[in-house]
């Protein structure tokens, strides 16, 4: 007859313990094993919805969901320069499912205010979309055609040209003092609220020149009602490929670039922000991207994470020392 054998209450209980706790170990680990994503991606665009920042996200959005297998969620959340909508960013959990799409402001807002996180630290990089140049327009009436007959006359007549911004703090605001600085020139800054009161005044000859995207001025470059003088990144545009830079003609070092890209909360796992800047440059090498992207007179721009996470150190620490040299604040 076979013995039973007795075990004490306690280590049953512990032994029960044990085996629930081990379980509960196996379903933890099956849940993190589990394939990004598992669930729709949001991704937060700070600005507000119709504008062409919301047209590119939603372009891109719309090309990620079938990549990944899970609907991707726009998110508009416009508002004090984007500020808003890259805190919700900042402060979501690293799990790959929040996503910010931003642009170049992102990386001016800390020379200017105070933030409520940090824009390089609270944030991983994950993939630049597009890259885009502004251009330096002037009335058809002002007595120069190119860089050097504007820096000329800038000089014989110190604070007597002025320079249009589409507002104060805005990126042409900073693009005009940044020029200053590398022509060696002194020019009234004169802001306006918008892009498109501000190119009103250059045609009208209220104001000299100014900074505009290239989808604002060409079709009046191509009318004859502004005249360009040159572009400001450091590679020709390929919308205007005879126009110089400021580079090589006659401010040495300068760039004034648009980008526009997404970012992830910080902690974000290697493994996702890899597939998911893998999947966005897979996107960016679709024909329609670089037509997409040509509205808003930029190019694709398929860089790794480390490369967008370097441009965003460079332009922070740019943008700091033009705003502490042109006593730049938002208003």
């Amino acid at each position: 007859m076979a013995s039973l054998v007795h075990v004490n209450p306690l280590v049953r209980s512990g032994m029960l313990r044990a085996a629930l706790a081990g379980w509960l170990c196996a379903a933890c680990a099956g849940a993190v094993a589990q394939p990004y994503p598992a669930r729709p991606v949001r991704i937060i665009v700070a600005f507000p919805a119709g504008g062409g920042n919301d047209v590119i996200a939603r372009f891109f959005s719309a090309r990620l969901t079938p990549r990944l297998g899970q609907q991707i969620v726009i998110d508009n959340r416009g508002g004090a320069s984007g500020i808003i909508g890259t805190d919700i960013v900042a402060r979501a959990a690293p799990d790959g499912y929040t996503l910010l799409f931003t642009s170049l402001t992102h990386s001016m807002n800390e020379a200017i205010t105070k933030l409520p996180y940090d824009t390089l630290k609270s944030f991983t990089p994950v993939s630049i979309l597009g890259r885009g140049t502004n251009v330096l327009v002037v009335n058809p009436a002002l007595p120069v055609r190119t860089i050097q007959d504007f820096i000329a006359l800038a000089k014989a007549k110190p604070k007597q040209i002025n320079y249009a911004s589409t507002g104060v703090a805005g990126m042409h605001h900073f693009g005009g003092e940044m020029f200053k600085r590398a022509a060696g020139i002194d020019i009234t800054h004169v802001p306006f609220k918008g892009g498109g009161p501000a190119v009103v005044a250059v045609m009208a000859g209220e104001v000299d020149m100014m900074f505009s995207t290239l989808p604002l001025a060409l079709p009046y470059i191509r009318a004859g009602r502004l005249r360009p003088l040159a572009v400001g990144s450091t590679a020709r545009s390929p919308l205007l490929p005879d126009l110089p830079t400021l580079n090589e003609s006659g401010a040495p070092g300068y760039e004034f670039t648009v980008w526009w890209g997404i970012v992830a909360p910080a902690g974000t796992p290697a493994p996702i922000v890899n597939r998911l800047n893998a999947e966005f440059n897979t996107i960016l090498s679709d024909p329609e991207a670089a037509k997409q992207l040509a509205t808003e007179g930029a190019e694709v721009t398929p860089w790794t994470p480390e490369q967008f996470g370097a441009l965003l150190a460079d332009n922070v620490a740019m943008w700091k020392r033009v705003a502490r040299e042109a006593n730049i604040r938002a208003e």
